[in-house]
């Protein structure tokens, strides 16, 4: 059984989780001024559009920041010490909060090309990780 935390699926993130549990990656893209995004939502952050589609994602980009946690983030986390929390520059330009997989966080660098790594934590949850590309 899984004990941590688990996201919220709602009608607007939905088909977000049902592609990452086909191992696809899909970003909102606004057809008014053609930028990505993440998180899913009803808006585009950028020009306010609501002129919005699914698109795959490469699933590619580079490590815009990080940080290595070295305590539990609570009981449930016990375990995992040290990860990489980072976020993520996809290359359509998105950025995404994710862990960075590595058995070595000391080698971790901003800029470092990463590629997606899917995670399925539960039936029907899967999470986006990224690794070293």
């Amino acid at each position: 059984m899984y004990e941590k935390p688990l996201p919220v699926v709602d009608p607007e993130s939905a088909p977000y989780w049902a592609a990452l549990k086909e191992r696809r990656l899909i970003l909102k893209r606004c057809r008014d001024c053609g930028r990505h995004h993440f998180y899913p939502r009803a808006l585009c952050p950028h020009c306010h559009s609501d002129a919005l589609e699914w698109s795959d994602a490469r699933g590619t980009g580079s490590i815009y920041s990080y940080t290595v946690a070295r305590r539990p983030a609570g009981p449930a986390f016990k375990a995992d010490p040290p990860y990489v929390v980072a976020v993520v520059e996809l290359d359509e330009g998105a950025r995404m909060m994710t862990n960075i997989v590595t058995d070595d966080v000391e080698s971790v660098r901003i800029g470092q090309r990463v590629a997606v790594a899917f995670e399925a934590v539960t039936d029907e949850i899967t999470l986006p990780k990224f690794k070293a590309a």
